[in-house]
């Protein structure tokens, strides 16, 4: 990957990778560093990138930088609580069903929530999504499957009915 190719690809998915990184995180700091850490190592092996499949190593990357970011969180125990409005953002849901459906995705794992987020937000493919994962394609279907099923339980539950 040339430096010109490696300058398209941050134009063309660091919206992309910010939006999935910050859906899942909901920390914008923490967002910009796991999407720049990304950037970082991709940057230090474009020599072994090839550009067709820059986007899909890009989000393996921030994917895994993510998960290590999760990890390590929940190893530090934090006594701080940060909730939307602490992290110098104002996010209010516009309405119940968003609300809603966010409580919902905060009851999956980090795994089934980010597979919802690729397929069902940003549009990725199921052997991407593998791709990016490192799940096989039959694995990305089964855990998406039981993580729309709890999406389906909980929003459909008498409590959570609008």
């Amino acid at each position: 990957m040339t430096e010109k190719q490696y300058n398209e690809c941050v134009n063309l998915y660091a919206d992309n990778v910010y939006r999935f990184i910050f859906k899942n995180l909901r920390h914008e700091e923490d967002a910009r560093d796991v999407v720049q850490s990304a950037f970082e190592k991709m940057w230090r092996n474009r020599d072994a990138v090839k550009n067709e499949k820059s986007k899909s190593y890009l989000f393996t990357v921030a994917y895994n930088q993510m998960i290590d970011h999760i990890r390590k969180v929940k190893r530090i125990s934090l006594t701080e609580d940060f909730s939307e409005t602490s992290n110098g953002i104002n996010y209010q849901p516009a309405t119940d069903a968003q609300r809603a459906l966010q409580e919902a995705l905060d009851r999956l794992n980090e795994i089934q929530r980010s597979l919802v987020m690729l397929k069902d937000y940003e549009g990725y493919s199921y052997e991407e999504i593998g791709t990016i994962t490192g799940l096989n394609e039959s694995q990305v279907r089964v855990y998406l499957h039981r993580a729309r099923l709890t999406l389906r339980n909980y929003l459909v539950s008498r409590e959570n009915v609008i």
